[in-house]
């Protein structure tokens, strides 16, 4: 585990109007910030528990920080793991030693086959957000950020099962009850939110999402308890800003996140925090473990949003030269063609047509409106796709 760094984000504070800084967990060894809590909760157990071994389930990052230093350490360490998981983070697990045992449709079934192996192969389970010694390992994160963005005056936190908010809520407030830490869900999520307003934690359905490091099902008891009276708010954001903020992650700070760590700026970029304008505020950038397939989608989408990637179809004759005429008007638009598909069974009755389906690469949302114009005004009827 290190001391992970939190440098200003100029770049970011021009997207928001904030003062922000990145506290940068990604950057730990195996991506996230799970060692934290793991390394705590192993260096906690007997050494006879240390000798026998340990077991959890989870859906990554918790899984490859308890294989990373479980090596360290000499710790066997068994991770049981849903069937959503992404296969980057059942790779990193057993790349870093752990046996893996990939069981369950969400992550109550993964836990029920973590306990049945615990049960009968005298393994500890370490709760991956719930756990006392998991908790005040997060914490630690929180002690880093007030040493180094001492006049913080805003802390935006992704928050799932809780232990990364309970360990820092617990650590930052008890030292400087006056920073406001604010969680941030996915709306596809939700724990924390259902949990305020039951005034307990409560099961909430699996729902698909970007921040699969969220996707707990609940929050933990523990974590609740730390929570419920510390943060200071709680915000959910859609998967559409989530999905631009990885985008602006990459582009802007050349830093790869995954769903989960992406959630504050998503927070921010979606205008759910007004507030924060002109403050000192820390992202808290909790892991980078993105399947490299779901990064190349999102950057697409989030290259949709910006207008930067569009599609079209347009009518073209099928005779000689009507497709270099339709790519001379493209090109003379300034637009770069990406791919193009011709649809001749659907195009209609007129035999002498043919659909052009079109991806273009262009400036921004006005320059495809200029493209349109520029299409039509040539004779060429455009359908857009939506």
């Amino acid at each position: 585990m290190i001391v992970t760094p939190c440098p200003e984000s100029i770049p970011l504070s021009e997207i928001t109007g904030a003062r922000v800084f990145c506290k940068l967990d990604n950057l730990q060894r195996t991506g996230s910030f799970k060692e934290r809590g793991a390394r705590n909760a192993l260096l906690c157990l007997t050494r006879d528990q240390q000798r026998r071994g340990v077991i959890a389930a989870s859906a990554g990052n918790h899984a490859a920080a308890l294989a990373y230093h479980g090596q360290l350490l000499g710790v066997p360490v068994t991770v049981v793991m849903p069937d959503y998981a992404p296969l980057i983070k059942v790779s990193t697990s057993k790349r870093l030693g752990a046996r893996v045992v990939v069981k369950g449709r969400d992550f109550a079934e993964a836990r029920a086959e973590a306990d049945r192996l615990a049960a009968e192969e005298g393994l500890a389970y370490i709760h991956g957000f719930d756990a006392p010694a998991i908790i005040a390992g997060q914490g630690t994160i929180g002690l880093e950020i007030l040493e180094q963005v001492k006049n913080a005056d805003t802390i935006v936190c992704p928050v799932g099962g809780g232990g990364l908010l309970a360990g820092l809520c617990l650590a930052v407030k008890s030292l400087r009850k006056k920073i406001r830490i604010i969680g941030v869900e996915s709306t596809a999520t939700g724990n924390l939110t259902a949990a305020l307003k039951a005034r307990r934690p409560v099961l909430r359905p699996r729902r698909p999402t970007l921040a699969d490091g969220l996707a707990t099902l609940t929050v933990g008891p523990n974590a609740f308890a730390l929570i419920r009276d510390r943060v200071d708010r709680v915000v959910q954001v859609s998967e559409d800003w989530i999905a631009l903020a990885i985008l602006r992650f990459v582009e802007r700070e050349k830093i790869v996140v995954e769903g989960a760590a992406a959630t504050p700026l998503a927070a921010m970029m979606a205008g759910l925090l007004p507030e924060l304008k002109g403050k000192r505020v820390v992202l808290v950038a909790c892991g980078g473990n993105i399947d490299p397939a779901i990064l190349s989608r999102v950057i697409e989408k989030g290259l949709v949003h910006d207008g930067r990637l569009t599609r079209f179809t347009a009518v073209i004759s099928d005779r000689p030269g009507g497709l270099a005429e339709l790519t001379r008007v493209i090109a003379a638009s300034g637009a770069s063609i990406k791919d193009i598909e011709h649809d001749r069974a659907f195009s209609g009755p007129d035999v002498s047509a043919v659909n052009a389906v079109c991806t273009v690469e262009t400036r921004d949302h006005a320059h495809i409106r200029e493209l349109h114009r520029a299409l039509r005004k040539h004779g060429f009827p455009v359908l857009v796709a939506r």
